[in-house]
């Protein structure tokens, strides 16, 4: 009987916590066994994909863990955990990693800059404008330094994902300067440096992951919010929201990198031709990861249109304004973290065309 590839794993109420993680019949993360076979367990906070349909983030999971498990012959299986149905918190997935009770994520590398100060540069606001200087960091200095820092605190990337961001708003203006900032409103977004400067301009906050956002604008402790384009799609924001300031035209000041990691410590257990092989997929995945990001903008925006939705997009002096409020933050971020001016410099040289 041929070995399963992969599986998503769907915990019952069978499941208990154990050091932040929950852990199931799926089995806790392992090295290789007599047989040389090992499994490693993925998780990621995104809707799981529907045969190879949905959230390309989710898709990405999918698809690397069936090529990893025909590429090895079904020596390496991976368990795949999506929808934050392993980890409850998905802030919490480098932790996981850390202590080894998970294996792979798609994460974003931001939300562990509590441990990790400077992964904020991959989340830093007006930093990254459009798609083509996302993707130019990878071979830039700068990815090459995010990759060196990511080894030195316990994650080997395989896959770079990059996902623009979009402004929803429950009112039917879009937020498209600072000064479209409504008085008194509370938002949600993501990343320290990027909420930092939302509260120079005005905006009261909120915090919660990305999948409470509809519950937060459908109760009004939200006004608006502003995540990926791709998980407004994902979590049916365009139920809730009457404008929407789309990334499509080019320009946004929020674009969020989360790759597709294994933590080192698995990663060494691995043996050199797997982790060859785990780098191949990675790789061959690059372009999908990259074109499906910049597709999702276009799709989202018709999709929200189609909606009802009031769709507008920042022009290049729109994202001046917001380049120019996010400075403080970037400032901060040089006085605060080790190295934090060299990371700025090398980033500001990455070209956006």
């Amino acid at each position: 009987m041929a070995r399963q590839r992969f599986k998503t794993c769907v915990l019952g109420p069978g499941a208990i916590l154990a050091a932040g993680v929950l852990i199931s019949g799926c089995g806790l993360a392992s090295g290789p066994d007599s047989d040389g076979e090992v499994t490693l367990r993925l998780s990621h906070q995104w809707p799981a994909a529907d045969e190879g349909e949905g959230d390309f983030r989710a898709v990405l999971a999918e698809r690397f863990a069936e090529e990893v498990g025909e590429r090895t012959n079904g020596e390496v299986t991976i368990d795949l955990h999506p929808n934050n149905s392993l980890i409850e918190d998905p802030t919490e997935q480098y932790t996981a990693i850390r202590e080894e009770t998970l294996d792979m994520s798609v994460y974003p590398l931001d939300y562990a800059a509590g441990d990790v100060p400077e992964f904020s540069i991959t989340l830093m606001p007006a930093m990254v404008r459009n798609h083509t200087q996302a993707q130019n960091w990878e071979d830039a200095e700068i990815g090459k330094r995010v990759s060196e820092i990511a080894e030195e605190n316990g994650v080997h990337i395989l896959t770079w994902v990059w996902n623009a961001g979009a402004i929803g708003a429950s009112s039917d203006e879009p937020i498209l300067t600072p000064d479209d900032v409504p008085s008194g409103s509370v938002t949600r977004a993501a990343g320290p440096k990027v909420e930092e400067m939302l509260e120079d301009v005005g905006f009261g906050l909120a915090s919660m992951p990305s999948s409470e956002i509809y519950n937060g604008l459908q109760t009004g402790t939200l006004d608006s919010a502003i995540t990926s384009t791709s998980s407004f799609s994902s979590y049916r924001l365009y139920e809730q929201v009457g404008a929407f300031t789309s990334p499509a035209g080019g320009n946004t000041f929020w674009f969020m990198f989360e790759p597709l990691i294994i933590g080192t410590e698995a990663y060494n257990q691995l043996t050199e031709e797997q982790q060859q092989i785990l780098d191949e997929v990675g790789a061959d995945l690059q372009e999908f990861a990259y074109t499906a990001s910049e597709e999702d903008d276009e799709r989202v925006h018709a999709e929200f249109e189609e909606n009802g939705v009031n769709v507008a997009e920042m022009s290049d002096s729109d994202f001046e304004e917001w380049h120019e409020e996010s400075q403080p933050a970037w400032e901060g971020f040089a006085d605060e973290v080790e190295g934090g001016q060299e990371l700025i410099e090398l980033a500001e040289n990455v070209p956006a065309e």
